[in-house]
């Protein structure tokens, strides 16, 4: 059975079309949480993503 809780950034809130998470979305762990980011946010900041920096620090 397929979980009812849409796909959302975690950063912008966009919303994943079908219910899953996109190959283009992004996906990191932070202080043991898991966090999607939809490809703009990916772009974004995808420096700061390469420096490990938590999102908080965007």
């Amino acid at each position: 059975m397929a979980d009812a809780t849409p796909v959302t950034c975690d950063f912008c809130g966009a919303v994943a079309p079908g219910g899953e998470t996109p190959l283009t979305w992004t996906l990191a762990v932070e202080n043991g949480r898991r966090r999607r980011f939809c490809e703009e946010c990916s772009r974004r900041h995808l420096r700061s993503m390469e420096a490990k920096l938590d999102s908080e620090w965007w």
